[in-house]
């Protein structure tokens, strides 16, 4: 058992070192109170930040969203923190409030003091969260398939033994060592459900970056405090008072149009709600175009375009 764990970890590791050689930071590096943010700048404009989701990086949103929206606005994609090349800095797991703040403080050191911030899934949640708590740091917000009601579903069994420290040492080694690619190529589908991953996803996102040790326990450790983060958050949401675009997906199954964005449309004071006719959960990918759009109504509800 001792000579199994042991090649996992050398295994693993070599893993981990050919995902960051394939797949190496798209932008540059800001440093935020001495923590490591990574971002991707494109375009001229208006500014746009955009905020992936659960076990994401940059190039979830630099596959077809960013480059859009490039054409008109100047786009900011952060890796969220312990994700992609940003810094984790919460042994506990960043909450929601904390990743705003230091990616608000990286935005503003880029030069968005007061940007359009949209982001997906979780990261409509810590979007939630900046919106929330840095009110004179944002000029209109979009949330793309957004968690933003408490859930009843338990976190999956994965994320909770990979949240946790034995979790760490003695099953994520094994994970990153020996899962298939074709079994990542699965799980890429699932996500994107009822569509299928579209052609040059894979090759573009780089599920290696995700599948690094750190990567996974530092996400499964986020989502294992999600639910309590969006319960403190929630009775805020009335505070908000920038244009609010939300953009949700029918066919969404993992992050439901009815839980979330139905119910959040009335606790948001003038949100709107675009509802995309059989999209799943992944539409800043699947529909990037109708998501830019979004994008454009709320600058122009914020009067910058």
């Amino acid at each position: 058992m001792v000579a199994l764990w042991a090649f996992a970890i050398w295994r693993a590791a070599r893993s981990e070192a050919r995902a960051e050689a394939a797949f190496p930071p798209e932008g540059q590096i800001v440093e935020v109170d001495g923590i490591a943010v990574h971002a991707v700048v494109m375009g001229e404009g208006p500014d746009v930040v955009l905020l992936h989701g659960s076990s994401g990086n940059t190039r979830d949103m630099t596959f077809a969203l960013a480059p859009i929206l490039a054409e008109n606005y100047r786009v900011i994609v952060f890796d969220r923190p312990g994700l992609g090349f940003s810094d984790s800095f919460n042994p506990n797991g960043e909450t929601i409030t904390e990743q705003a703040e230091i990616l608000q403080k990286a935005a503003a050191q880029i030069g968005a003091d007061k940007p359009i911030v949209a982001g997906q899934s979780y990261g409509g949640s810590v979007s939630l969260a900046w919106a929330v708590t840095r009110p004179d740091n944002i000029s209109a917000l979009v949330l793309i398939a957004p968690a933003a009601v408490p859930w009843e579903t338990p976190l999956d069994g994965f994320n909770q033994i990979a949240s946790t420290s034995v979790g760490n040492v003695a099953a994520l080694p094994l994970v990153t060592a020996f899962v298939p690619e074709w079994f990542v190529e699965k799980t890429l589908d699932q996500v994107f459900a009822p569509q299928t991953t579209p052609d040059g996803y894979a090759d573009h996102f780089g599920p290696g970056l995700t599948m690094r040790r750190a990567s996974m326990h530092a996400n499964a450790k986020q989502r294992a405090n999600l639910l309590e983060e969006i319960r403190a958050l929630r009775p805020r949401y009335g505070e908000i008072d920038v244009p609010t675009e939300i953009v949700h997906g029918t066919a969404d199954d993992t992050v439901g149009l009815e839980w979330h964005s139905h119910r959040l449309l009335d606790e948001i004071p003038g949100a709107e709600l675009i509802e995309l006719p059989g999209i799943g959960h992944m539409p800043q990918v699947v529909a990037a175009p109708e998501v830019a759009a979004a994008i454009d109504r709320a600058a122009q509800r914020a009067g910058l375009r």
